[in-house]
């Protein structure tokens, strides 16, 4: 009898227990209580020029080296038909900008020709139109050039002519239709007739472009941008502002007015990386400051544009520019305010509206440097702010906290920006997952006095493997939606949030993991854009308070939550993130309102994986799907997926 009763007991103990581990918490949501507004800024875009994202990436053109400029004058091009030594030669006009061109020389009719390879080959569509444009001038004789485009094997998919060359220099244009779908193709023009050719500027784009634009940017990649409803886009990017040296820092005076006349330059992540050498990367400026300022228009961002602060990197060559040499570069952010909000009187507004946009690109936020630390950092930008201040005191200058997350560096650089009154700092981490789940209540206890923070690059970083794809784990995204809660709970602190980097070509990258991976032909969305994308799609305009027994929810039984209201649709959003291997059931009570409606609209995204990870050309791992669910009162039952991140959107009466 002993025996039963005590086993009796023990059962009724485990039911217990079990009832009390079922038990859901209760999120208290004061869905009637604002607390701070959220930035229209607050999710945003971080645009590098790293991975081959502009040339060979966003920016449309097909043709590699294009104006003879690289290093070597013919990388990226093969010749053929050459007999003797002088029939293809390199010339330099002394241009300073476009100082090369091509001489071809035929005199006594034999066929040259030059193929060239792309950026790891030419994506090209069957159906699709391709405009060949061409820079020449006849030297002598009569020439005409025919244009074909060859799949790998060789076979021509597309061809046309040009001919009638003047003894001018002038701009040739044709198209034609490509018959077939390639992602290797080449683009081989060969020369007929007798006499002397030059040529500069060989270029290829498809017709159909962002926005239908003349040689202009790649569809399916802004698409993607468009589609995460970005509140600003930050561009040129980070360590390419800065140069390797001070001679290869990005100027973007060299990027506007005719594409033809701006100066090529080495890309930085050329030989960044010995163990991911791409010695062909190098920016032609097709994609300038005129571009990124039109595509944040297009994208209905604010523009974020990050200038130099007359320091090189200084994991590289350290170079630097004494004080009282900053002038130029001072002026050139100075210019930049002009070239973007002057009028067209001005002489940098003026050449915006040349190049086809009189409005103002209504600009007010500038970077002063990237990554830079030290007192070396700080007493240049002494000297930025003093002048920039005084002459545009309605633009917000962003300064930086280094390349790190914390340590001796980042606290002597935050205390200097509070003494220097930044308006907002910059701040970087490239972290485990695991770090990012514990830095969930990382502004919790920042100075609501302070300077703003702008968490300009972030991404965590798990296992890689062979895969260029499969670092963009399911794991390392769900870290950042536990962080991004945190983000946004902190709104009054944290006015704007970027993943980087932005894009990586899956056949030439330097660094992952990357939000979009593309290849010639196709991209895919990463289970990190998925998160991005429906924080920024979901952004709200004030923060709500979410308690868990009068506490945020951080990590609480591996549950994460934050809350805003959207006050232009009357709703309320909560942001619900389970990072455990296991379902989770969680109450939401809302206080001080009232649903509107008998059924939410909840997006989920989850995966029983945390390695899985999308491809580009294969079905995604990884996606949101969207549900309904019927509720009755102020109580409503959450069933959270493992591994999962729940929006949920309620109706709330006014």
């Amino acid at each position: 009898m002993k025996l039963k009763l005590s086993i009796f007991l023990i059962c009724l103990m485990f039911a217990a227990s079990l009832g009390a581990q079922t038990t859901p918490k209760t999120l208290v949501v004061k869905a009637g209580t604002p607390i701070a507004p959220i930035q229209s800024t607050m999710w945003g875009l971080f645009f590098e020029d790293i991975n081959f994202a502009a040339d060979g990436g966003i920016y449309a053109e097909l043709v590699k080296n294009r104006s003879f400029e690289f290093y070597k004058p013919l990388m990226g091009w093969k010749k053929t038909g050459e007999e003797y030594v002088g029939q293809f030669q390199i010339i330099n006009s002394q241009n300073e900008n476009n100082p090369r061109f091509l001489r071809l020389e035929s005199l006594q009719g034999k066929e040259l020709a030059l193929t060239n390879e792309g950026f790891r080959g030419m994506g090209v569509t069957s159906g699709e139109n391709y405009n060949f444009s061409i820079l020449a001038r006849q030297d002598q004789g009569s020439s005409a050039l025919k244009v074909e485009l060859l799949d790998s094997t060789g076979v021509v998919i597309g061809k046309t002519e040009v001919k009638d060359f003047s003894g001018e220099w002038k701009k040739y244009e044709t198209k034609f239709t490509c018959s077939s779908t390639h992602p290797k193709a080449k683009l081989q023009v060969t020369l007929s007739g007798k006499g002397v050719l030059e040529i500069d500027m060989v270029s290829l784009f498809p017709e159909h472009t962002w926005k239908n634009r003349k040689n202009g940017l790649r569809a399916d990649l802004v698409q993607k941008l468009a589609d995460m409803k970005p509140g600003f886009i930050r561009f040129p990017g980070g360590c390419i502002v800065e140069g390797h040296e001070l001679e290869t820092r990005y100027q973007w005076k060299k990027t506007v007015g005719n594409v033809e006349d701006r100066k090529l330059i080495v890309n930085r992540w050329n030989t960044e990386f010995s163990y991911r050498n791409a010695p062909d990367y190098y920016q032609s400026y097709g994609l300038g400051f005129y571009e990124y300022f039109l595509l944040a228009e297009d994208l209905g961002a604010a523009p974020l544009p990050i200038l130099n602060c007359g320091m090189a990197c200084q994991f590289n060559s350290t170079e630097l520019v004494p004080l009282d040499k900053l002038d130029p570069y001072i002026q050139d952010i100075l210019d930049l305010v002009e070239f973007a909000n002057g009028a067209t009187t001005t002489k940098w507004g003026k050449l915006r509206a040349d190049m086809g946009h009189p409005a103002p690109f209504n600009l007010k936020m500038v970077g002063v440097g990237n990554e830079q630390w030290g007192t070396q950092y700080v007493d240049r930008l002494k000297i930025f702010l003093k002048v920039l201040n005084e002459k545009h005191p309605e633009i917000t200058f962003v300064g930086g906290s280094g390349p790190s997350s914390d340590g001796k560096d980042f606290d002597y650089l935050w205390t200097q920006m509070r003494e220097l009154k930044v308006p907002m700092v910059d701040e970087h981490y490239y972290k485990t997952p695991d770090w990012f789940l514990k830095n969930a209540g990382r502004y919790d206890s920042y100075d609501r006095k302070g300077p703003k923070v702008f968490a300009g690059e972030y991404a965590a970083h798990d296992k890689e493997g062979k895969d260029a794809e499969s670092r963009n784990t399911w794991k390392s995204a769900l870290a950042e939606a536990a962080l991004m809660t945190g983000l946004e709970r902190n709104a009054d602190v944290v006015h704007m949030a970027s993943y980087a980097p932005l894009f990586g070509n899956v056949n030439a990258w330097q660094w992952r993991p990357d939000l979009i991976w593309f290849d010639n032909l196709k991209s895919t969305a990463t289970p990190n854009y998925y998160v991005q994308k429906m924080f920024s799609t979901n952004a709200g305009t004030d923060v709500v308070s979410a308690l868990v027994d009068g506490k945020p929810l951080i990590g609480q039984d591996s549950l994460f939550a934050s809350a805003c209201i959207d006050s232009k649709t009357s709703e309320l959003i909560v942001k619900l993130v389970n990072v455990a291997k296991n379902p989770a059931t969680l109450t939401l009570l809302l206080d001080g309102k009232q649903p509107s409606a008998k059924e939410i609209s909840l997006q989920v995204i989850s995966n029983l994986n945390p390695a899985s990870f999308n491809q580009v050309g294969k079905p995604e791992e990884v996606t949101p799907v969207e549900r309904k669910q019927t509720i009755s009162g102020k109580k409503i039952t959450m069933n959270l997926d493992a591994y999962s991140l729940t929006v949920a959107r309620i109706a709330i009466k006014k």
